[in-house]
């Protein structure tokens, strides 16, 4: 079983987690790619969050550097510190950033690894969870897509 204190405190049970609903966690750190990407999931966790959809990053860097970071970056979803990198053992890989998407029930359904600052990976994770929660997926690129239109 995988548990980890979040932020506040509280131990986070992924099993209790997964047994309410999906759970997408992410192992990252605050590096320029994960930095870029960590948009795409923020708006992964606003599109699903209503239908269930757990979103769980868990950071490598000490707990002040994260806590500073949380704060600039308005993170709206559980978050918590594993500098030890125990959740990489746990999860097996030593890739970062590495996305599990996890059933209701606790079965991994879908794992992304790796990083695309353009929100690429974000963007797959996003089908795969809309269909885990039965919605229409949600473009996280979308936004980012005009934005680099109007510069051009």
């Amino acid at each position: 079983a995988f548990t980890i204190t979040d932020a506040t405190g509280k131990v986070v049970d992924l099993a209790e987690l997964t047994a309410k609903g999906p759970v997408l966690v992410r192992l990252t750190c605050g590096c320029s790619g994960c930095d870029k990407e960590l948009a795409y999931f923020q708006k992964i966790n606003e599109a699903y969050k209503a239908q269930g959809l757990t979103s769980l990053l868990v950071f490598r860097e000490p707990d002040e550097k994260v806590a500073k970071y949380a704060a600039e970056k308005k993170l709206d979803m559980l978050y918590a510190v594993d500098s030890k990198g125990e959740a990489w053992k746990v999860f097996e890989t030593k890739t970062m950033p590495t996305n599990f998407l996890i059933e209701k029930g606790g079965k991994i359904i879908s794992i992304a690894a790796g990083c695309e600052p353009n929100g690429l990976i974000a963007n797959i994770v996003s089908e795969k969870a809309a269909k885990v929660v039965g919605v229409a997926a949600v473009d996280v690129q979308g936004k980012k897509a005009e934005v680099k239109t109007e510069k051009k």
